[in-house]
């Protein structure tokens, strides 16, 4: 048996094992390639009119939101700006719970209550992620076959490389007549589609992968040249004493990042969990992007600004090999290059799903035809 039989018999062993995940976590990302455009046209619900009064303080939106919800964990509360509505997140692993609470900044009204475990879009990502199995089992499925799917795009296009130079041509267009059979119709549309979309499929297996698996993260950092700790830290305090009486400094810290932030599209503050830790905020400065976002952390007595050993903090100081990470998911989903990286990542996910269907059809129809054979030699 020759190398290129042998990968090819890998390639079809490998494509058959893990098609049908392959199918399912690539439609499941064409589906959610448009969450937020999509979104957008029923959410109405998030704009609210602008007063001359001050909106709620962080502590004032977590205690209305706990009101709805007192038996669970406030993740973080979201502030944009006077004409949108606060957003109090909860989220607990297990059981599984993750809604959010909209407040009217001004009077604290409860507007909206999301459940973000439900409706299609909750359907659509635990597909994609875990293919609607039991998280822990799930997302091992879909990771380790993500990453067998990058070896079957890197064996395909050496399978489809022609022996001679003449038959580059044929390999590159659908060439159909009409007499053209549907087996060899079939056959192009693997090889001929397979090799126009594998570097942008790589690149989505690639960048899913690293959010799967935190050792290929890791092994990505060191080698782009990172030399921070390749992971979110959330620094503790630098004072050492509890601030007292009635004035609690964290609920300054949104009028303050308003003021010194004006084009900031919003401010999304994470509580400290213990008296030890720092007030973690997440500043988003474009619109449906992550990796631009500049992470801050504040002392939780005195509101002064401490810096993290980790990659996750201002984005004006993050090197080559930091941006690579924090790029990661904005690639992955096509938002970095805006609308069109969308479609993009629309139309590469959308062929992608048709690979594991020819392929598939292209095995049953060999095997097929040689079972048919065999019995008409019996016969």
């Amino acid at each position: 048996m020759t190398a290129k039989k042998f990968i090819f018999q890998v390639h079809k062993i490998l494509g058959l094992a893990t098609g049908l995940v392959v199918f399912i976590v690539a439609i499941t990302g064409c589906c959610w390639a448009f969450r937020t455009e999509i979104e957008s046209l029923y959410d109405d619900y998030k704009t609210v009119t602008p007063q001359n009064l001050p909106i709620l303080t962080p502590t004032k939106a977590k205690l209305l939101a706990e009101n709805v919800f007192p038996e669970n964990t406030v993740h973080g509360t979201v502030f944009k700006k006077e004409s949108d509505a606060i957003e109090v997140i909860f989220y607990d692993a297990e059981p599984e719970f993750y809604q959010s609470v909209f407040l009217n900044p001004y009077s604290g009204e409860v507007i909206q209550v999301d459940d973000h475990t439900s409706g299609f879009f909750a359907f659509i990502l635990k597909g994609h992620m875990r293919l609607w199995l039991p998280k822990k089992i799930g997302e091992h499925v879909v990771g380790a076959s993500i990453l067998i799917f990058i070896f079957i795009i890197i064996s395909g296009f050496i399978i489809w490389i022609p022996k001679k130079r003449k038959n580059l041509k044929q390999r590159l267009k659908f060439d159909w007549k009409k007499t053209t059979r549907w087996k060899r119709k079939n056959f192009d549309l693997h090889t001929v589609i397979g090799f126009y979309i594998c570097a942008l499929a790589l690149v989505l297996a690639f960048t899913g992968s690293m959010m799967s698996y935190n050792w290929l993260k890791y092994v990505v950092y060191k080698s782009t040249g990172g030399e921070k700790e390749a992971r979110f830290i959330i620094p503790e305090n630098l004072s050492e004493t509890s601030a007292k009486g009635d004035v609690i400094p964290m609920d300054y810290i949104i009028v303050k990042l308003l003021k010194e932030s004006p084009e900031a599209k919003s401010f999304e503050l994470h509580y400290p969990k213990t008296e030890d830790e720092s007030i973690y905020i997440e500043v988003s400065n474009s619109d449906d992007l992550f990796y631009d976002s500049d992470f801050r952390f504040f002392d939780q007595n005195t509101l002064e600004e401490i810096e993290t050993p980790g990659i996750y903090g201002k984005y004006k100081d993050a090197n080559v090999a930091d941006k690579i990470q924090r790029m990661n998911y904005d690639i992955h989903i096509g938002a970095i290059g805006g609308i069109t990286g969308k479609i993009i990542a629309f139309i590469i996910s959308l062929l992608t799903a048709s690979l594991p269907v020819t392929g598939f059809l292209l095995w049953y129809g060999r095997h097929y035809k040689k079972k048919k054979t065999q019995d008409i030699i019996n016969a």
